[in-house]
């Protein structure tokens, strides 16, 4: 790859050593990894197969796919990840927004909240994006993670949105982040993962990114019934809206109504799976 003369060239090496790891999406891959060695844009790379890599490019190229044969997330490789209108930094203090995640702020914008609390913010990723879509609302965002708050807080003042969103770090009992406090809505993209789950999981996920923002223990409903125990959520939260594994939709809806919200509905994603569930009161 380092002596490759063509971005064609580049990019069937590239795809082919990809392919023979088990990368998912090998030529994708490649086409994004080679883009961001030699500046160029992805669809002028594509258009232009013969276009000449110089040694730097390969050199900077072949370090990428390396750590890709290695199955580090491209998110990571490149250091940032677009979530809605936003590109996000990333690394791995903080888990990679997903595009299911996005549900969690349509109905942030169907409700229209005056005051937000995003719990477990990770990235900053849902804060950010209801803060950027919704200009009346005042956010919060808590993590029990000083790292991932770090991340966040960069990601405000990159976005020039460190004025809208206040973030905390909390203890590791997410609920206490939201006992004391009023709000129009609570949103939440808790870990849900079990530990059974756990290792059937890709190595993008299982090898790189922070296993606490995933696992929550034997069942994968740990943490969302510690954020939706008796008492947890306060009679002062008028909605909540949470992110949800497979098959867990029906469970969650219970426990929120049993925490006070008697209206609760499921919302699934592009894939047909129930991801998320919303209580109102």
């Amino acid at each position: 790859m380092i002596a490759a003369a063509s971005a064609r060239e580049a990019l069937v090496a590239a795809t082919d050593a990809l392919a023979a790891a088990g990368v998912g999406s090998p030529r994708l891959d490649a086409e994004l990894l080679l883009a961001e060695a030699t500046g160029d844009d992805r669809a002028r790379l594509v258009a232009d197969p013969e276009r000449e890599v110089d040694a730097a490019s390969a050199r900077r190229f072949g370090a990428m796919v390396r750590r890709r044969l290695a199955r580090e997330p491209v998110a990571y490789i490149l250091g940032r990840k677009g979530f809605r209108h936003l590109e996000l930094a990333v690394d791995g203090r903080a888990l990679i927004p997903r595009p299911e995640t996005e549900l969690l702020v349509e109905v942030a914008l169907e409700l229209r909240p005056r005051t937000v609390l995003d719990v477990g913010t990770g990235s900053g990723a849902l804060a950010l994006a209801i803060a950027g879509e919704l200009a009346d609302a005042s956010v919060t965002a808590v993590d029990t993670s000083a790292d991932a708050i770090a991340v966040a807080r960069s990601n405000a003042e990159a976005l020039g949105l460190a004025d809208r969103v206040t973030f905390d770090v909390v203890s590791s009992s997410l609920s206490m982040s939201v006992i004391s406090r009023q709000c129009d809505l609570v949103v939440a993209n808790l870990p849900y993962v079990s530990e059974a789950e756990w290792e059937g999981l890709e190595p993008e996920i299982t090898r790189w990114e922070p296993r606490e923002a995933l696992v929550a223990g034997p069942t994968g409903l740990e943490v969302i019934e510690g954020l939706l125990g008796e008492g947890a959520v306060g009679g002062g939260v008028g909605a909540i809206a949470l992110e949800v594994g497979a098959g867990q939709a029906l469970t969650v809806v219970e426990l929120v109504r049993r925490a006070g919200f008697e209206r609760a509905e499921t919302r699934a994603d592009l894939a047909g799976i129930e991801r998320v569930v919303v209580g109102r009161r």
